[in-house]
């Protein structure tokens, strides 16, 4: 059975997990331990949305939920990478020359555990700024793509792109606005945020 499928159930129990799993803002979060567990303690603890998906077919079912909860079917779009454009015109979601697009859609460059932050580069937002992206955010990833730090995820990045190495790498870290003034969070663009994770491993 996946680690992930223990942390979180199945798809269909979405809601008994929400019950079971509320993040305590004032526990203070292991740093020794697994990978996987330290992303997804942090990820919810920045205000993420966390959907695991065992495979292709759960992902897609989870995606037209997010768009149904939102109301976001044949509306705008912004996305870049053009193996993600049948998951959008099979949902009759248009993403050229838009002007008023309700999210982004994207993958990511890798999961960063020690901060529950999304690594991104120019190959998911081109030279966007994290501010200049919609507010709403649809990020696909693999439970692969975890690593343990920012350096990490840099390393994972040169490996995979031997040529046309990317510009513009970028994290998004914050998930939520907060009621009140953090001074950590001071010119951070917080986003709503849907991660659907893809089990590869």
């Amino acid at each position: 059975m996946s680690i992930f499928r223990k942390i979180f159930g199945s798809s269909n129990d979405a809601s008994q997990e929400a019950n079971e799993s509320e993040y305590n803002p004032f526990q203070e979060v292991n740093v020794n331990l697994p990978v996987d567990e330290l992303f997804t303690l942090n990820f919810k603890k920045n205000g993420g949305k966390f959907l695991y998906c065992e495979n292709l077919a759960e992902l897609n079912e989870q995606f037209e939920n997010i768009l149904e909860e939102n109301d976001w079917f044949e509306s705008e779009a912004i996305c870049l990478e053009s193996k993600l454009f049948g998951m959008l015109d099979s949902n009759n979601i248009s993403y050229s020359d838009v002007t008023s697009p309700k999210f982004l859609l994207a993958t990511c460059e890798g999961l960063i555990a020690e901060d529950g932050s999304i690594m991104f580069s120019s190959t998911q937002i081109k030279q966007n700024k994290i501010n200049e992206l919609p507010d709403n955010i649809i990020v696909i990833a693999a439970t692969s793509q975890m690593v343990p730090g920012k350096s990490d995820g840099l390393r994972e990045i040169k490996k995979r792109y031997t040529t046309n190495y990317p510009t513009n790498i970028t994290t998004i870290k914050y998930f939520e606005k907060v009621k009140e003034e953090d001074f950590l969070r001071y010119g951070s663009s917080p986003k709503n945020l849907y991660l659907l994770l893809l089990e590869d491993l």
